[in-house]
């Protein structure tokens, strides 16, 4: 029973980062709209709107990674899964978090943690916009990576069990 309180908490982590930064793309389709708007009716194209809408639309996707993959909306092979028992699916599942999730993820945490660590000692401005909130839009590299890996972790407990009882719990 503890187990399972354990990994709800952090599908709760995933599924609340989710539902927050979901509402990026609220200001994301504002600046876009705009941007058109401007552009094209007005003739009056922004040099910082591209640059908006990168720095939105980065964090709403990255941000949402942990909540996809607690619903498994990422991309997967489900025609070669669906040929496979239960336990085998965990099997495999058990084998490609080792090899290709938690390295992956371990890798790109760690080179994120420095690369935002840069960005912030060098102050590190836009050169379109002169925006000063690029440490902040790297540091979602770290934040996303280390979110996905709670998500994994949580996959790959229950992908342990699954093997270990034959169902998932």
């Amino acid at each position: 029973m503890q187990l399972q309180s354990i990994l709800k908490s952090m599908d709760n982590i995933s599924e609340w980062t989710g539902r927050i930064f979901v509402w990026l793309i609220i200001p994301l389709t504002i600046v876009v709209v705009y941007e058109v708007i401007s552009r094209r009716v007005f003739n009056a194209p922004n040099i910082w709107a591209t640059e908006v809408t990168n720095y939105i639309y980065g964090p709403h996707f990255m941000l949402a990674a942990a909540y996809t993959l607690l619903y498994k909306a990422h991309v997967s092979i489900d025609i070669i899964y669906g040929k496979f028992s239960p336990r085998t699916c965990g099997i495999m599942d058990i084998i490609t978090h080792l090899v290709f999730f938690f390295p992956f993820c371990t890798i790109v945490l760690i080179q994120g943690i420095l690369f935002a660590q840069t960005s912030w000692s060098i102050h590190e401005t836009s050169e379109s916009a002169a925006l000063s909130i690029v440490p902040l839009i790297k540091t979602v590299i770290p934040v996303t990576f280390a979110l996905l890996l709670i998500q994994g972790i949580a996959n790959f407990i229950r992908s342990i069990m699954l093997v270990a009882k034959g169902k998932e719990i």
